[in-house]
């Protein structure tokens, strides 16, 4: 009896690690290994501060199902359902800019400058959204293209001046992000009804609030955003996977003198990857001025959301499905950092935990190395 049982744990294991070390499961296990491991640094952490590491799980169940294990037992209901609501709030815009980041990727191109790009996408969903009266199903659709628009228009200018002038989109990107937050902030202020804060509301028929959706999750902010996403990670899959347009962007990219010799628009393909990449984070953008919050809002500074997206792109595997997750896993730790709060952990560890993830995705070259000896053992 014990040696079948023995048998069957050696068989289980080479099984494991033969499927760990197979290079056609590497795009998804490395991710899903730096997580682990992003995870195990803050357990680590939480140990040394002298606090109970299974705070930090506790906290993300509630933020992300709404399940609070403490009232269990205690008569008090353990579901809550506007968390779950928050969790998307928070996840959204997060998922979009990670489009954002990886459809550049994926062209061969490096983008910095989503941050900026989802400030211009909300200065121009607002502006619509505060000067137009319109019907509802010409409104709320022209907001949201707007937005796309002004997001695409803010990507058009490193693009252009890659493509004509051969100037590294990483730096342009990085000045353009502050160039954003300047200009909208003055925009915003010179908007009708506005103050130095945020301007006046849009209207309801260029807002994305659902009554729907808030009472279905118990007055939460969750809104019919929702099916944005959910478009633009089809656009996304639909525009690389499956059309010679994307296959002409990403050669573009990666190679613009092989293009070149094939016939390919080089520099018009580099210029419409960007302004397709600025689009996405626009989106994020629209989601949080019409939807989220319902008014312009003047920043005192960069919110993080388009850097997020670099981290949620590389998670992802800088593929649509992949950045769908990895922005869940961001938003579900963006929104757990204020009930860890609640529970004495400084909101700096969910930081440390989302760093350690991108750190250790950076060193999937070291992962693999190491899978790859599970490989050389099985072979032997």
């Amino acid at each position: 009896m014990l040696d079948n049982i023995k048998t069957w744990f050696s068989k289980q294991w080479k099984a494991f690690k033969k499927f760990i070390s197979d290079d056609n499961n590497s795009t998804w296990v490395v991710p899903i290994i730096a997580v682990l491991m992003g995870f195990l640094l803050g357990v680590f952490i939480m140990l040394v501060t002298g606090r109970d590491p299974l705070d930090i799980f506790r906290a993300l169940l509630r933020a992300t199902a709404g399940i609070d294990v403490s009232f269990i037992g205690t008569g008090k209901d353990i579901f809550n359902a506007r968390y779950v609501g928050e969790f998307f709030v928070f996840s959204m815009p997060v998922i979009l800019t990670g489009l954002s980041v990886a459809f550049a990727f994926r062209t061969g191109l490096f983008n910095i400058g989503a941050e900026g790009q989802l400030m211009m996408g909300s200065f121009g969903a607002v502006m619509i959204g505060v000067l137009l009266e319109l019907p509802l199903i010409i409104h709320l659709p022209l907001v949201v293209f707007t937005g796309a628009l002004f997001g695409g228009l803010w990507g058009f200018i490193p693009g252009f001046l890659k493509a004509k002038f051969n100037v590294h989109e990483v730096v342009v990107t990085i000045m353009m992000n502050y160039a954003a937050l300047f200009t909208t902030n003055y925009l915003y202020k010179q908007l009708p009804g506005s103050d130095n804060i945020r301007t006046v509301d849009v209207a309801p028929t260029a807002s994305f609030a659902s009554e729907f959706l808030s009472d279905l999750t118990n007055n939460s902010r969750f809104h019919w955003g929702i099916i944005v996403v959910i478009l633009a990670v089809i656009a996304f899959w639909l525009i690389i996977d499956k059309t010679i347009f994307g296959f002409e962007l990403k050669s573009a990219g990666f190679n613009k003198h092989a293009s070149k010799y094939a016939g390919m628009k080089v520099e018009r393909n580099i210029i419409l990857s960007m302004v397709i990449s600025g689009a996405f984070a626009g989106l994020a953008g629209v989601l949080l001025a019409v939807g989220t919050f319902n008014y312009g809002r003047v920043l005192p500074g960069a919110e993080g959301i388009g850097f997020d997206g670099i981290a949620v792109a590389l998670v992802g595997g800088t593929t649509a499905i992949g950045s769908v997750f990895a922005g869940l896993l961001f938003g579900g730790l963006k929104a757990a950092q204020p009930l860890m709060q609640a529970r004495g952990i400084p909101r700096d560890i969910a930081s440390i935990i989302i760093a350690s993830i991108v750190l250790f995705v950076a060193m999937q070259a070291g992962i693999k190395q190491f899978l790859n000896r599970f490989k050389v053992k099985e072979e032997e």
